[in-house]
């Protein structure tokens, strides 16, 4: 398994070593000793699965404190433009984001601490993705930053989004007060 720190602190992608042959493929998507050696001492407690059409574009999401959630994603089927905008402001890299492409060919996976706004764009049909946390859905924890918005300034690489109501209405980060 190989990882690398992202140019935020706290980002880290990781390769899992991917073992395939003409029957297929086996992987460890998650043993608890090998990525706290990467990630820290985590608990996961909850595991969620979504699947896409492309060009499906969700986030910018994130939940509050006390309910606030890392999330190890991965992309089992299809890929993905992945992204994590850093909003604990007292970061010097506040308000700046990281982009990773997620690929179910490749199994790849991305580490999200909290204090972090996460969406990704669906680049391929039927893209299935998967998230493991680190606390409980909370609906009235949950938030979301405007996905296009200009002064965060992150390039999706797509014209015309399919884009949720609520993610449609999320708030602009010239008005966002950060609770991290």
């Amino acid at each position: 398994m190989e990882s690398k720190k992202e140019k935020i602190a706290g980002l880290i992608t990781i390769q899992p070593k991917v073992f395939g042959d003409e029957r297929g493929f086996f992987l460890e998507s998650y043993n608890l000793n090998r990525y706290s050696e990467i990630i820290g001492n985590v608990t996961f407690v909850q595991d969620n699965v979504s699947k896409s059409s492309k060009g499906v574009l969700r986030g910018l999401h994130f939940q509050k404190p006390p309910f606030d959630q890392g999330k190890l994603v991965s992309v089992m089927q299809g890929s993905v433009l992945d992204v994590a905008v850093d909003i604990r402001k007292n970061s010097p890299t506040y308000g700046q984001h990281v982009s990773v492409i997620l690929d179910g060919k490749l199994k790849n996976q991305f580490w999200i601490p909290t204090g972090f706004a996460h969406g990704f764009c669906a680049l391929e049909d039927d893209t299935v993705f998967t998230y493991k946390c680190t606390n409980v859905y909370s609906p009235e924890s949950e938030s979301c930053l405007l996905w296009n918005d200009t002064d965060l300034a992150i390039n999706w690489d797509i014209s015309e989004p399919i884009v949720s109501e609520k993610d449609k209405n999320g708030v602009p980060f010239c008005n966002f007060v950060s609770p991290f």
